[in-house]
Formats: C-alpha cells, structure tokens, sequence
C-alpha cells in the first residue's frame, strides 16, 4: 500500500509538480537550524519558478534551439526555452558610464594596482581545529619575538630552525609577494606593518602561526578609470541582469494561481540559472 504525502501537492496553473522531483531538488537547499521544512520550500519555490518560466515561454510561442554547452553535451529542450525566454524577456538597465565615474570618483582607492611586497617569515605549523597545537605555536612564537625584540638580525637563523615552511633554507625570505599571493591573515598584516618591522605578535591563519618581516612594501598606483571602466560595467551588468530577472520572475508569480507552498514576495537568493532555478 502506498504512503500518502503529509505534503500539500504543489499546483502551478493547474499543474501539479511531482513530490518525488520536490524531495530530490530539497538536497539542493540546506535548511536553517530548526526549521526542516525550509528546504521543501526553497525547493517548492525553484521547481515552481522553473514551471512558470516553462509556462510563459510556451506562451510566447518560443521554439526551443539546444545549445552546446560543453563538448558533446547538449541543453536539454526545457533549458533551451528558459534560455530564449530569459534572453528575450528581460531587459536589465544600460550602464551609464557618468554613474560609473561617480562610483569610481567616489572612491578610487577602491581601484588600484596590487601592491608588493618583500616579506620573510618563521612558520609554526598548527591546526586552527587543534587548541593544544596552536597554544604550543604560540608560546614559540613569543619566545621568538622576545629574541628578535633584541636580535633582529637572528631571523634567519631562527627561520632555519623553527620554520615549517621550504622558505626556512633562504631564511624565511619569501621573495615579492602581490595582492593574493598570501592568505588573507598575513596580507592584511603587511598593508599594516611599517617597512623594516617584524609584527609585534604573531599572524594566525589556517597553517599555523606566522612571525613575519617586512623588508619593503610598493603600494599600488590608482588605475585610470578608463581601465577600470569595462570592470565597473560588467558588474553593473550582472547586477542589472540578476535584478531585471528577479523582477521578472515575481511579475510572473503575481499573475499565476498557486497552491501547495508558501509565496513571498522576498526575492530567491542567488541568480536564476539556464534552468530557472535559484
């Protein structure tokens, strides 16, 4: 005998979405801590936005032209008509390059060249998730600083005998580092650190603790806005679109007959994809 849904079917437009395709996409939207049926909803809303898509593309009259998506891998016939629909019915706001150079005048910190660095350091391995390990790194470290706080000049022969890093045969010296080459732990200690210093505590991150030196430091020029310009616009685009779309897609949910799950007028987070889905 078969088990009857505890779950209220869900109808769009008089169709009713299979249960068992709802349970599967729910694998795809983790629930928040004490509220399990989260996910079924998330799930609810996606397959729902991806029928209303299917729905109104149907409508339209639009025939469905498979694209190739990777080689020898094809959109199937559903995918190609969310795609035509999308491409066709939203209409996301042309960037304006006068607002674009307000954003950039507005802060043009925010746009500058990668700075370099010429760094060394002294790693004492720990895992973050280990308490014993990085107490044991960090009352090494401290005993290295004291002895730098009077030796400085040791730091190499330190590096060569604590560090856990293949740096330690050139004396910690890393070489010249740019924006993103390092943890983010350590290059925010370097945009700090006066030049010729050795950071008064140690820098944790995900390897362990780090002693570190800063032997000089180059800051980024401000990059002209006519070679920021194409980055500013492309974001202006993506935002534009996923906003275009979203609008989009609630216009369709306010004209449709909807049963079965909750609808919020809240936005789904993330882009609607190929598939409609968010």
């Amino acid at each position: 005998m078969q088990m009857k849904s505890l779950l209220p079917p869900v109808v769009v437009n008089g169709v009713t979405l299979d249960p068992a395709r709802i349970a599967a996409e729910a694998q795809n939207h983790p629930a928040p801590k004490g509220k399990p049926g989260a996910a079924w909803q998330a799930a609810a809303r996606a397959l729902a936005t991806r029928e209303l898509l299917l729905q109104e593309a149907v409508r339209r009259g639009i025939e469905p032209t498979p694209a190739e998506i990777a080689p020898g891998q094809w959109e199937t016939e559903d995918e190609a008509l969310i795609t035509a629909l999308l491409e066709t019915a939203v209409t996301p706001v042309s960037a304006d390059e006068a607002r674009m150079r307000a954003i950039y005048e507005a802060d043009p910190d925010r746009f500058r060249a990668p700075s370099l660095y010429e760094a060394a350091h002294i790693l004492l391995a720990a895992s973050p998730d280990d308490a014993g390990a990085v107490a044991d790194a960090r009352a090494t470290a401290d005993k290295l600083l004291a002895q730098l706080a009077t030796s400085p000049q040791a730091f190499g022969r330190l590096a060569a005998e604590y560090s856990a890093c293949s740096s330690k045969t050139s004396g910690g010296v890393l070489g010249q580092l740019s924006s993103g080459d390092t943890v983010p732990e350590f290059e925010a200690a370097l945009a700090q650190m006066p030049e010729g210093s050795i950071a008064p505590e140690p820098v944790q991150s995900r390897y362990g603790l780090h002693v570190i030196r800063l032997d000089g430091r180059i800051i980024g020029e401000v990059l002209p806005f006519e070679s920021v310009l194409p980055g500013l616009r492309d974001a202006h685009d993506k935002a534009a679109w996923l906003r275009a779309s979203r609008d989009f897609i609630a216009e369709l949910f306010s004209r449709a007959e909807i049963s079965g799950f909750r609808i919020t007028t809240e936005a789904p987070a993330g882009e609607p994809d190929k598939r409609g889905l968010a």
